[in-house]
């Protein structure tokens, strides 16, 4: 088999198994490091006529808020 005859065979094969490879390792990465958003809660109340929502959260760590 001559090799220089089937390099750009050779070539597409490597770049599609490395790049779906990498494409793999990305969204793990992703899946795993992503950051969950804490619980919310609203509550909606109408007091004569106006309506109020109140929000409650947790709020962020300073070194979160700040990345």
């Amino acid at each position: 088999m001559n090799i220089a005859k089937h390099m750009e065979a050779i070539f597409i094969a490597s770049v599609i198994i490395f790049g779906s490879a990498a494409y793999a390792s990305t969204v793990a990465t992703a899946n795993a490091a992503a950051p969950r958003a804490p619980a919310a809660t609203a509550q909606v109340s109408e007091v004569d006529g106006l309506q109020t929502v109140t929000i409650t959260a947790k709020r962020l760590a300073p070194a979160k808020h700040q990345a």
